[in-house]
């Protein structure tokens, strides 16, 4: 892999049972490989069958003999989840490790959502959020290592984004998720770990999904996403990820910015809305009395991403490209993405 998986030569997770949610491409299968690193057995879910054959043989690249299996799963339903904990269980003795990573990325303006996005968004990542919790507690509360879970939030959750409304109202109730989590498992041998990642180069501009202008929503989102000025190396939040769970942190931001951000929002909300607002009245608008567009994936406007966009976001955009296109094609991001170098 190219040295994505770096091994973290850390104690404390070796000989468990982990199960990673939304596994099978960008932070999640870094988190998974961050696991087998420090000797779990790992069970990877996703919806997408191929993907997950793709991830299982991209984690088994640098660690021939691991003990990686894949399992196709929904996560906004239920019943797929229970058979995910029960499967995994089955397999490696229970559970003692759970990370509910799966999640969407809509990026438009308001006139061009509808409750469609909000719904999708809210299926995914805060209900996803809930079954895999509620699913995975039982086995948890067994682990006679104690159960650590993890729930995968986002600065748009602490700060709401603009252009990211459907993602940051989720992403919002995950946090809360989590907070209530930790309270109502106080007493128990279970530890919740709440993690809200800043932007992060994992390649995941291709797999997001794009509405309104939607070339020029690519444009900016995918230049912020690949700036060493704004995003953090994805190995390197995976490794802080699973360090918190080790260590059974209670919550965790990631990035200069997120956390610059989560400190001005808790010390001066009024001041951070005032500045969203500015923020959003530089990002394109939606095309007049066209409602909610159908959202367009990254991967279908890459190639006319730079269409509009002003000089400096173009310039942003060629810095951060390499970086970004390095992970997006050693993440699994790219459909029939070519094989790595060994």
């Amino acid at each position: 892999m190219n040295g994505l998986f770096t091994p973290a030569g850390k104690q404390g997770l070796a000989g468990l049972s982990a199960v990673v949610t939304g596994g099978s491409r960008g932070l999640g299968l870094l988190v998974a490989g961050q696991l087998l690193d420090r000797g779990c057995a790992v069970t990877i879910a996703a919806r997408d069958g191929e993907e997950l054959e793709r991830a299982r043989e991209l984690l088994l690249d640098d660690r021939p003999g691991a003990d990686v299996r894949i399992v196709r799963c929904d996560v906004t339903d239920r019943v797929q989840v229970a058979d995910l904990m029960r499967e995994a269980a089955d397999a490696h003795g229970g559970v003692d490790v759970v990370v509910a990573n799966a999640g969407i990325i809509q990026v438009a303006p308001l006139d061009a959502l509808g409750t469609a996005d909000f719904a999708s968004a809210s299926d995914t990542i805060f209900m996803g959020s809930v079954h895999t919790a509620l699913e995975a507690l039982p086995w948890l509360r067994r682990s006679p290592a104690g159960g650590r879970l993890a729930l995968i939030g986002s600065v748009g959750g602490l700060v709401s984004a603009p252009h990211l409304l459907p993602y940051s109202c989720a992403k919002s109730a995950v946090a809360a998720l989590a907070e209530g989590l930790h309270a109502e498992l106080a007493d128990s041998s279970v530890s919740v770990t709440a993690v809200h990642p800043g932007l992060m180069r994992t390649g995941s501009h291709l797999a997001a999904e794009f509405g309104g202008q939607a070339e020029r929503e690519f444009g900016w989102f995918s230049a912020l996403a690949g700036s060493p000025l704004m995003s953090m190396d994805a190995g390197r939040a995976a490794d802080r990820v699973v360090t918190a769970l080790a260590r059974r942190r209670t919550r965790v931001v990631l990035t200069p910015a997120a956390k610059a951000a989560d400190l001005g929002h808790g010390l001066a909300p009024a001041l951070t809305v005032k500045l969203s607002s500015l923020a959003a009245r530089a990002l394109p608008a939606a095309p007049q009395d066209d409602g909610p567009s159908s959202p367009v994936p990254g991967r279908e406007v890459e190639a006319a991403a730079d269409r509009g966009l002003p000089p400096v976001l173009r310039r942003l955009r060629a810095w951060g490209s390499a970086l970004n296109d390095r992970a997006a094609a050693g993440l699994n991001q790219r459909r029939n993405p070519p094989r790595p170098a060994r």
